[in-house]
């Protein structure tokens, strides 16, 4: 693809963003092409390839520097705090981030076609915990990045809101439950945090065997990142023999292995599963909201 203006969106990004339907998302879209081909020439890019289906929220480019050939990867997103992030590791345990300009992010080329999701299950979560330990580290001062306790109270008000679905009156219980989690915020400390932090968002790399991309950094409890590991790959889990004792055993695991107080990461893995099983249920998907609920009441 040597003309730049000739790359399109990804199919999936472009839903995304139209279902979302602000004029902010409009114009960003818009902007694509032009903003593409300005940080290609600015940095003095070769375009290879449009990484493909690619994210809901953002444009991702395989390209090489003209001058040495060194590969490398452009991404085209909102701001989301991720470069703030990504400044604060250098590398240490996630992509590495060469220059940032205009919303773009220059970013070193991983392995994009092996998560950490292509290991077998025990294997993918003892190497994701070790991943963790790298990458929580005191927030920066002057960071700017939102924290915990505010997202936290808008995943309340949301799930308050949204209790009243239909195929959500037999929750109660849970959702009460899950909203008791949001006062856990206010006194979980000042830790960087990847904000989505699962096996799908670690790659496999040249210069470590893995490293973490896409983080949408909040700063707070730590046991907020391993909730999100411990609601990945569910659908194994709801696979296997006596899920029930599974899922437990899952997250006494991993709070031992990064010690942090099972508790908190019940509280947390809750609050988050509930809050997905309700966004599924108002966007039609019933059976990944029954799925998230089943789990949650496994807990």
């Amino acid at each position: 693809m040597a003309q730049p203006a000739r790359f399109s969106a990804p199919q999936r990004l472009v839903e995304s963003v139209r279902a979302e339907d602000t004029p902010s998302a409009r114009a960003w879209l818009a902007q694509l092409p032009a903003l593409l081909e300005a940080r290609l020439a600015a940095w003095g890019l070769v375009p290879e390839r449009i990484a493909e289906p690619g994210g809901r929220s953002s444009l991702l480019v395989h390209a090489h520097r003209a001058d040495d050939l060194e590969p490398v990867a452009l991404k085209l997103a909102r701001p989301s705090g991720e470069a703030a992030a990504l400044r604060t590791w250098a590398g240490r345990g996630a992509v590495l981030l060469l220059d940032e300009a205009d919303g773009a992010l220059l970013l070193e080329r991983l392995h994009g076609e092996i998560p950490l999701r292509s290991l077998a299950e025990p294997k993918a979560m003892l190497e994701a915990t070790s991943l963790l330990h790298r990458l929580w580290v005191p927030a920066p001062a002057g960071h700017g990045l939102p924290s915990l306790a505010e997202h936290a109270r808008q995943l309340g008000d949301r799930i308050a809101e949204r209790r009243s679905l239909p195929g959500a009156a037999d929750a109660g219980p849970l959702v009460d439950e899950a909203l008791e989690a949001v006062a856990l915020a206010a006194d979980g400390g000042g830790w960087l945090l990847h904000g989505r932090f699962r096996h799908g968002r670690v790659l496999a790399a040249d210069r470590a065997p893995w490293l973490a991309v896409a983080p949408r950094p909040v700063v707070g409890d730590r046991a907020y990142d391993l909730a999100s590991l411990v609601l990945d790959r569910l659908d194994t889990l709801a696979a296997s023999p006596g899920p029930r004792g599974a899922a437990r055993r899952r997250l006494a695991r991993l709070s031992e292995a990064v010690e942090l107080p099972a508790d908190r990461v019940r509280a947390w893995t809750l609050l988050r599963a509930v809050d997905t099983a309700l966004g599924s249920l108002a966007a039609g998907g019933t059976a990944a909201a029954e799925l998230h609920l089943e789990f949650a009441a496994w807990l």
